[in-house]
């Protein structure tokens, strides 16, 4: 079994901070498609103080009293059912949901002070590539208003496989397929790869259950015919995962990409 060494989240937690360094200017608001939030529609939550949700059990009790206590934007929350509603995607308010690991464990990291106003998009529980891609694609003008869309998931996702060591070569050879997609691909051919995931070399072994894939289809989407760009990577993760995360269009002028 791999053993949960220090510094295990070191480089991923650096390529959150330079995010926020590439952005320069705080959002208007973050839109977030959490992979830890599944439903019979596209829910979006609605709460003007959402609380917190811990989705996870057998952990510290110290990770149950972990706060994070951004304000929601109800107003966002609308523009963007009436936005998906308007697409003839079935959407809903959820005045209840909280912010879930998949939402406060990034945000905890990017915006620490909390200030930034936060809305989660939920994924539908079909997990239909295409819709999720759709979906994006309609509510990509946000873009355009300040607002922050992000897809929280993670590029291989087989639980099994990072504690005993076996996803080593999986991860590495569905990362590789996912660079050509994202990075190598113009915007038709991304789609049309996406689209059809499960056919990818070691598709299955990266991700079982496709939860974790998902919001990327919402980013991709969203991001039109921006290119993409690998903002995270590292071969030895938890020991010996390969892992990513992309960036859509360029970053601000006189960034560096990384």
């Amino acid at each position: 079994m791999k053993e949960f060494r220090p510094g295990a989240y070191d480089r991923l937690e650096k390529s959150l901070h330079d995010i926020r360094t590439e952005l320069a200017d705080l959002p208007r608001a973050v839109l977030m498609i959490s992979a830890h939030w599944e439903a019979d529609r596209f829910w979006l939550s609605s709460a003007a103080r959402p609380p917190m949700y811990y989705d996870y059990a057998g952990f510290p009790e110290h990770t149950y009293r972990i706060r994070y206590a951004a304000p929601g934007e109800p107003y966002l929350a609308e523009t963007v059912r009436a936005m998906l509603e308007h697409g003839g995607m079935p959407t809903g308010l959820d005045p209840d949901r909280g912010y879930d690991h998949g939402t406060f464990s990034l945000m905890h990291v990017l915006y620490p002070e909390a200030t930034v106003p936060l809305v989660q998009l939920s994924m539908k529980k079909d997990f239909d590539p295409a819709e999720h891609i759709r979906v994006g694609e309609l509510i990509a003008p946000l873009r355009d208003q300040g607002v922050l869309i992000v897809g929280s998931g993670f590029s291989f996702h087989d639980t099994r496989g990072i504690l005993s060591g076996a996803g080593e070569v999986a991860s590495a050879t569905f990362d590789q397929w996912l660079d050509e997609t994202l990075v190598d691909s113009k915007s038709p051919e991304r789609r049309r790869r996406l689209i059809g995931w499960s056919n990818a070399p070691a598709a299955r072994a990266a991700h079982p259950r496709e939860d974790h894939l998902i919001p990327l289809m919402v980013a991709v989407g969203a991001a039109g015919d921006d290119a993409g760009n690998r903002v995270y990577h590292e071969q030895t993760f938890m020991g010996a995962i390969t892992a990513s995360s992309y960036r859509f269009g360029e970053a601000p002028v006189g960034v560096p990409i990384p």
